[in-house]
This record gives C-alpha cells, structure tokens and sequence, in this order.
C-alpha cells in the first residue's frame, strides 16, 4: 500500500491488516478441524438419512457407536415436526450378509416364490371372483415410494419390528417414537395413506413388494395372548374377551377346559372364532388368514420373509433395498411371558382335539400350504377326540357380540 501519512502510522496499519489476516486463517483452521472430526464421528458420512438403532439393552455399543452418547439413545434436531437428523450408520457397526449367504438367500426366496405359485394355481387362488380369497386387497399395504419398499403388514408376524422401521422411514424420529402414546400403525397411516389396487401395482414398478409369513397356529396362540389374555383393561379386545366368556363359559362341551378367568380360555376363544368363519363374519386382523388379508395369489411379491429365519431374511431383504446404512435388523416385542415357543404351543394346542384342531386347520389351510407349514407338529399335541363326550368345534353357538 502508498502511504502519503507519516510512516510511523503507515507502520502501524499494515501491522493491523496483516494481524486481522493471520485471526481469519487461524480461524479458518479451526472450521475446518471441527469439520473433520465431525465427520470422524459419523464414519466420513454425510447426515442425509434417518436410522434405527438397535435396542440399548442388548445392542448398547452399537447405540453408543451411532449416537456418541450413552444416556440419550437418539440424536434428533426438530422435536415438534419429529423429522430426524440422525447419521447413517457407520460401515464397522452394519449387519451385511456374505457373497455366498446372499447367493444362498436368493435360491431361498426364489424356491419360496416359485412354491407360492405353484400353490396358488393348485388350489385356484390366482383367479379373480367375489370373496376374500379371489378378490385383491390393498388394505394393509405400506408403500414408501421414497426407499422403495412396500409391506403387507400381517400382524403378529414380526409386525411390531417393522411399523417401527416403516415409520422412522417416514420421518418419525425413534427417540418420538419410543415416548409417544400414540398407536404406531396409527402414526404410520398419517404418512401411509392405503392405496388403491392401480396405485399399488405403479408403485411396484420401481420397488420391492414383501410379506412376511409365520406358522398360522403360532401366530394364532401368539395374537390370542397378546390380545386377548393380556388386553389392556376397557380396550376393545378386552370387551370382546369378556363377551366370549358369557357366550361360552357355561356351555357344556366347553366348562370342563373353562378355568376360572376373566379372560377366555384358549378352547373357548377356537371355538368363537370358528363360529365367526362358519358365518361369514368378519375376523379380527390380528386372527385373520393371512392369505385372505394380503391376498399373495393376486398382488406380486418379491420377496417372502419367514418369522422363524428373520434375522437372516430381513438382512438380505435391507441389502436387496440399499437400506444397511438406513436402518438395522431390530427385533421388538418378542413376546409376553418370556415363554418359549414350543412350550407354550404345547401347552394351549393339548387343550384342543384333533377334531378342533382340524377345523381350525381348515381355514388356516391356504397360509400352511403356500408358506411351507406343516400341522403335524401342532397335532401330536391334540387330545383324543373322544377324551370330552361330544365336543366339536364350530358347533353353531351363537356368536358373541362386543359389549
């Protein structure tokens, strides 16, 4: 610069000038530091997505890897729109699946598909007509045409574990999701509006369409426990239970297996329920066939998930959708009691016949077959049919009604 003023000022100005400069770079400096070791901490990753950690009980490393905090498990920026701001997950914390598992997972879905197929024109169920069974039903379709991913939601088989996925993929922040008392499928619907059955099938063009399947009598057992045994006090199930109580508790056939609950006994909600088959009413979507509720012979699937191999199938269907960064293969609500399985179906299935168990075989026939479920398993735990003097199932009670 000229200096046309004494040099001592001239001096002191460009003193000034080159000290202000030096403040700028260092500061710089620091931006860029505190730049880098946020981008440490997120595994070199921008924040684009939203996640789903893993239960912090059981999966606490994996909790403190993604969040960089012990005591908040969720990091969130906007509580009132509920919109999360989370990083992805990083590449050492996700679950992947080997070359040769995802080539073995591939001929297993494709050996499932090509069985439901197969089991679909075998019994007729590819053929459009009036009832539940041949008529298409979009009903409980989620459809995320942002990740494109679509789920027939089949409740009691693993449905807990994905309202939840479905519903941070909408843009609910877990931690929102955890303190809400709202129902989930409720918050979901406000993102998930149902579709039609033309909207469903554009939307299949770019995505990837999965059910997940379940032994029918285990689920069975699993939703009259949950729903029925231990209903929340004045619900609707609670109602229902207690109406099939004073319907069934008294009848003959039934009184010797009745118990002394405010609840149901198992044999008097199996006998209800066939009631409501053999009249045509309308099942509960927690006991409905899920072959009549997502109608797998009429609307495409990609892929069939099985309750009993999920940690491998939803870690193959996360990798098929470009989802392990997104979210990971969490397991909620695994059931009340702490019971084992195969213990508890022994218990309540020795309280059915083999002509009960039948007749319930016979409307759950269709999700054993193109599933791949066998009902001997269930039927060496059947009593003799003659070890109660004339019980039948489905013997034409009139139905109990919810008070």
């Amino acid at each position: 610069m000229d200096c046309e003023i004494p040099i001592t000022t001239c001096m002191l100005k460009l003193v000034a000038l080159k000290s202000a400069a030096a403040a700028t770079t260092v500061q710089q400096q620091q931006q860029q530091q505190q730049q880098q070791q946020q981008q440490q901490q997120a595994g070199g990753q921008t924040f684009r997505y939203p996640v789903l950690l893993l239960n912090k009980n059981k999966n606490k490393e994996l909790t403190v890897v993604a969040t960089g905090k012990t005591k908040n498990k969720w990091r969130y920026v906007d509580k009132i729109n509920n919109e999360t701001g989370l990083p992805l997950i990083p590449d050492y914390a996700v679950q992947t699946l080997s070359l040769e598992e995802m080539q073995e997972m591939s001929v297993r879905m494709e050996a499932r598909l090509e069985r439901l197929r197969d089991k679909c024109s075998e019994y007729g169920l590819d053929v459009l007509g009036h009832d539940s069974w041949h008529t298409p039903n979009t009903w409980e379709f989620l459809v995320n045409k942002k990740y494109h991913i679509i789920w027939c939601n089949v409740f009691k088989a693993a449905s807990s574990s994905w309202m939840f996925n479905f519903n941070v993929l909408a843009g609910y922040t877990p931690s929102y999701l955890h303190k809400t008392k709202k129902i989930l499928l409720n918050l979901a619907r406000e993102r998930y509006p149902r579709v039609t059955l033309q909207e469903l099938r554009e939307a299949q063009n770019d995505s990837i369409t999965f059910i997940i399947a379940r032994n029918p009598f285990e689920r069975l057992l699993s939703a009259y426990r949950d729903k029925i045994v231990f209903a929340l006090p004045y619900s609707f199930h609670d109602k229902l239970g207690r109406s099939i109580v004073r319907t069934y508790r008294k009848k003959p056939k039934l009184i010797a297996r009745a118990g002394n609950t405010k609840y149901p006994s198992f044999p008097e909600f199996v006998h209800w329920l066939l009631d409501q088959v053999k009249r045509g009413n309308y099942i509960d979507m927690h006991f409905v066939s899920s072959t009549s509720f997502c109608t797998p012979c009429l609307i495409r699937f990609d892929m069939i998930l099985k309750f009993e191999s999920l940690a491998e199938d939803q870690l193959y269907l996360i990798e098929k959708t470009g989802l392990k960064r997104v979210i990971a293969p969490v397991w909620r609500n695994m059931g009340k009691g702490g019971r084992k399985t195969q213990e508890l179906q022994q218990q309540f299935y020795s309280q059915l016949t083999r002509q009960e168990m039948m007749s319930l075989y016979e409307y759950y026939q269709f999700d054993f077959d193109l599933f791949g479920y066998d009902v001997k398993e269930h039927l060496k735990y059947a009593r003799a049919d003659d070890a109660l003097d004339g019980d039948g199932a489905g013997d034409g009670d009139a139905a109990a009604s919810v008070a």
